[in-house]
């Protein structure tokens, strides 16, 4: 009958193509072409309503033979293709050991975490303790505990991220909603240790800050100070000058000179800016230092009574000194880096120096 010749010969294309498929998308090709709901077998099927009672067993037996050599040839193929694919992938993930390895560098600290782990390392030596605290800070910890005037220009939204606090403390304040800023210094940590520890108090307080900057060679809106405080009795200037000269003199060498100019901080009366001598041209003055022999590295002053007065205090019986120093700065100077950005910007050609 010709339908059954139209199987056979469907059945020796259809293994033809099986056994010439080279992967087995081809090969899928194939089946769905031949086998499928829209294939060329389905199609030939199609027409046994067109036969008679008699023709129709013999042409149902042919086209189930068709069928079962089709799906074996498929089998025995994609088997085939499936082990060539697995063979395939084997040698191209397979990792010869006789290869030299890939140089990977040791990592290291950047040189921000370097430089503050060493100054904590010295005042830690000199009997101070780390406190630390929290970078979302409330107005009062951050300016008015510290003896800033309302009308102080470090309030000013020019100069201070000011953030709205949406826990369910912030919404039971009746106060305005900019009083909760991010830390513009890490002095309310120095408010935050003395509300809770009594005198004798010897802390150093390293940590992020943030203000309004515009990134320059000499500016980062976001940076990190460590300031310190000294709470005794008996404390006076000397022991702030004492004390400073010390540090610096570890972390610049010990040939390198200090001095004190007067300044002014809200906090601290009387104030002061320390400068060390240029490391560059030994204080003979340069480019570097703008020929003045001095390179300012951070700012100090004895406690003003009156922060002793937010934290219950008796200016009579304790005094103190305070200071603050900016760990980018101390790594510009240290190694004439002459932009603060090439901290921050993750070049390691750069980092990779220190």
């Amino acid at each position: 009958m010709e339908i059954i010749e139209q199987l056979g010969s469907l059945r020796d294309s259809a293994i033809e193509r099986a056994q010439a498929a080279r992967t087995l998308e081809e090969l899928d090709t194939v089946r769905v072409e031949v086998l499928g709901k829209k294939g060329s077998l389905t199609a030939i099927l199609r027409g046994l309503g067109s036969l008679s009672a008699e023709e129709r067993p013999a042409v149902g037996k042919a086209s189930n033979e068709v069928r079962a050599a089709i799906e074996a040839a498929l089998a025995e193929r994609r088997s085939l293709l499936a082990e060539a694919a697995r063979s395939e992938r084997i040698a191209a993930e397979a990792v010869d050991v006789t290869l030299p390895g890939r140089t990977r560098l040791p990592g290291r600290q950047h040189l921000i975490s370097q430089i503050a782990e060493e100054v904590v390392d010295i005042f830690v030596g000199l009997g101070y303790m780390v406190a630390e605290g929290p970078e979302v800070e409330l107005d009062h910890y951050n300016f008015t505990a510290l003896n800033h005037p309302p009308t102080h220009p470090a309030r000013s939204a020019a100069d201070t991220f000011y953030v709205r606090d949406l826990s369910a403390e912030g919404a039971a304040r009746t106060g305005p909603l900019t009083d909760v800023l991010l830390r513009t210094h890490t002095s309310p940590v120095q408010v935050r240790t003395l509300e809770k520890t009594r005198p004798p108090v010897y802390v150093i307080c390293p940590g992020r800050v943030y203000r309004r900057d515009i990134a320059d060679p000499s500016h980062l809106p976001q940076f990190h100070q460590i300031e310190g405080l000294a709470v005794d009795e008996g404390i006076t200037f000397g022991d702030l000058k004492g004390t400073l000269d010390h540090v610096c003199k570890e972390l610049f060498g010990k040939d390198r000179k200090t001095r004190f100019r007067p300044h002014f901080f809200p906090f601290t009366e009387p104030s002061a800016e320390v400068d060390v001598s240029c490391g560059i041209c030994a204080g003979s003055g340069c480019r570097f230092c703008k020929y003045t022999g001095w390179q300012e590295i951070l700012g100090c002053g004895m406690v003003d009574p009156n922060v002793f007065g937010y934290v219950d205090i008796d200016p009579e019986v304790h005094t103190g000194f305070a200071f603050g120093m900016g760990v980018e700065r101390i790594a510009a100077l240290r190694y004439d880096i002459p932009d603060l950005r090439m901290l921050v910007e993750g070049d390691m050609r750069f980092l990779r120096q220190f």
